[in-house]
């Protein structure tokens, strides 16, 4: 099953030590698969292979904007989150899942699954969204049949809002995550309703070629979006059909916790095993024939020093 929880806005370094709880709950078999659901005020992320050169804005013009700057351990290089988006961070133990042959799902196929549940919340809006080979997350703007093979739906004519010209790639989310002990952290950034305009400050995950979107720019003139909150409930219902797995929602944080302190740990130290019984199961409670029999041979007789 996977938990999922909505908490409207976070501050960055909240939602850090957030994951960091429940990435321990995790891997102490307390808590199962959680989904966090949010959005953050403007912040500047850098992942592991960020190169500061990629942020464009002066740090005084940064706090001017009231923007942020955080060094995490994702991967991936600078992103922007800010209002407006739709933030996941799926707390999620890969050991607990299985790709379509069976075998325990690795970090790459965790991403793309992560991508196909984005690709499909965006179609629910008529928008046609997939993948570009080497390069992760989802985007827009892609023929009927992208670089990896898989056809995709037809792209939405354009409207009186003034979609960019088909053809021509627009990201409309970026996803990093971070492995430690078989649970991830980190996860997706959706553009929902994000004011464009904050990316000039920065070439988003490295990438200078190519724009980015949001589902407010993309859809039909017609269709009205939600709000991020009515957003984030299709998000996890998308990733419990992708993942095959039943979604709960939880209310509350405090409820997740309540769980956690009723269920024991299931990963023991070392130091807390029981002391072992013995005779232990695999100690003979009487000597076998064979060992019997060699017991019964004479001893050999040790040299002795010949005098002189």
């Amino acid at each position: 099953m996977i938990q999922y929880i909505y908490l409207g806005r976070v501050d960055y370094a909240e939602a850090l030590r957030l994951q960091e709880e429940l990435v321990a709950l995790r891997q102490q078999g307390r808590v199962g698969n959680v989904l966090l659901l949010l959005e953050h005020p403007p912040v500047l992320t850098l992942g592991r292979n960020a190169s500061r050169a990629n942020i464009l804005a002066s740090d005084e013009m940064l706090t001017a904007r009231g923007v942020t700057l955080h060094e995490i351990n994702r991967g991936g290089d600078v992103t922007y989150h800010g209002p407006g988006q739709l933030i996941g961070y799926p707390i999620f133990d890969l050991r607990s899942l299985r790709n379509p042959s069976g075998a325990r799902l690795g970090p790459v196929d965790f991403v793309r699954l992560m991508e196909e549940a984005l690709i499909r919340l965006s179609g629910e809006f008529a928008v046609g969204a997939g993948r570009i080979c080497g390069l992760t997350g989802v985007w827009c703007g892609l023929p009927s049949a992208v670089a990896d093979g898989s056809p995709q739906p037809a792209q939405p004519q354009n409207s009186s809002k003034g979609l960019p010209p088909a053809g021509r790639e627009r990201k409309i989310a970026a996803i990093g995550i971070h492995v430690a002990r078989g649970v991830t952290s980190h996860g997706f950034a959706f553009n929902v309703t994000t004011d464009l305009g904050d990316f000039r400050l920065i070439n988003p995950c490295g990438i200078t070629d190519k724009p980015v979107t949001s589902l407010a720019q993309e859809v039909p003139g017609l269709v009205a979006l939600p709000t991020l909150e009515a957003l984030a409930h299709r998000a996890a219902r998308q990733f419990g059909a992708v993942f095959g797995q039943p979604v709960e929602m939880l209310e509350t944080l405090d409820a997740l916790r309540s769980q956690a302190q009723s269920t024991p740990d299931q990963e023991t130290p070392a130091q807390e095993f029981p002391a072992p019984e013995f005779p232990a199961q695999d100690t003979p409670l009487q000597v076998p024939p064979k060992v019997e029999r060699l017991r019964q041979l004479p001893r050999p007789v040790k040299d002795r020093p010949i005098p002189a």
